[in-house]
């Protein structure tokens, strides 16, 4: 009577995650610059590929090696420094775009696969999903729609490649954070923004017209103190003058100037809002229709 061998487990596993690693990396591509880096980018659909902004120090001479080996010239299709994303637009031929992971399907201690290109070939790290949170305001003022933290190892030329969960789904792109933590940027996050670069070249941004600095006040409260004001912008045309101090935004409170350009994104174009503040110690409220920000 012969012994039937047991499946190994351990087996299984491993070819299971070199199968999502192989089929992630059939839609991920070496990103090059003129400082000679590469970095990794995602073939998002035919002809656009998504990549992480602040890995690219320059807007020409960008190339790309595919994922059949061939290298092919790239162009700047717009950037968004608030979110990390970066849209190239290059001759990649007909892709499969990966399928996008339900938000609802990542929890804490599931795991994820990211995987990139470098120039000797595909490269995979695999990690957990150490914390999901809800939306974020990064420290350059993008609106990120889940707070995507992963325990994992980022090859330097793995950033801006696709994270992948169990199923060979994206779950987003993955960028290193602060404090030595590797961040993913939520597909959701990347289909809204390249939607709108592919359409416009770039992400608008809201546009108040003036210049302030924090200011603490009588009481512990905090404030922004109006030092310049552009005199054909929003805050002039609604009354704002110099030395003012803006207290709430429609009755938020702003206590820094980060706050008031997390407010300025791009949904914010075209608003009307309430401003409250002092003026020589009297309370006031101007309403401001909030314009866009010009194109540098």
């Amino acid at each position: 009577m012969t012994e039937t061998a047991m499946p190994d487990p351990l087996a299984a596993l491993s070819d299971r995650l070199a199968g999502l690693a192989a089929a992630g990396t059939a839609a991920t591509v070496a990103v090059h610059g003129r400082d000679g880096r590469a970095r990794s980018g995602l073939v998002w659909a035919e002809g656009l590929v998504v990549t992480a902004e602040e890995a690219l120090e320059r807007d020409d001479d960008l190339s790309l090696t595919l994922p059949d080996g061939r290298r092919v010239p790239a162009t700047l299709g717009g950037r968004d420094p608030g979110t990390d994303v970066a849209l190239l637009r290059a001759e990649t031929g007909p892709v499969t775009p990966l399928p996008l992971a339900p938000a609802a399907a990542l929890a804490p201690g599931h795991l994820v696969l990211a995987v990139g290109r470098s120039e000797y070939g595909p490269i995979s790290t695999l990690g957990t999903a150490a914390l999901i949170g809800g939306p974020w305001r990064s420290m350059r003022g993008g609106r990120i729609e889940r707070r995507l933290h992963l325990d994992l190892q980022l090859e330097a030329e793995g950033e801006g490649g696709p994270v992948l969960d169990h199923a060979g789904r994206l779950v987003g792109m993955s960028v290193p954070g602060p404090r030595r933590r590797v961040l993913a940027i939520p597909a959701e996050t990347i289909a809204r923004v390249t939607e709108v670069l592919r359409t416009r070249g770039r992400m608008p941004r809201g546009y108040a017209g003036v210049a302030l600095q924090p200011l603490a006040l009588p009481g512990g409260t905090r404030g922004l103190i109006v030092m310049g004001v552009d005199r054909e912008g929003p805050a002039a045309k609604a009354g704002v003058v110099l030395g003012d101090i803006l207290l709430a935004w429609d009755e938020a409170p702003l206590g820094s100037v980060r706050e008031m350009l997390e407010r300025l994104d791009a949904e914010s174009v075209g608003r009307e809002v309430t401003l409250e503040l002092l003026r020589g110690g009297r309370p006031m409220r101007l309403t401001l229709r909030i314009s866009e920000r010009a194109a540098a």
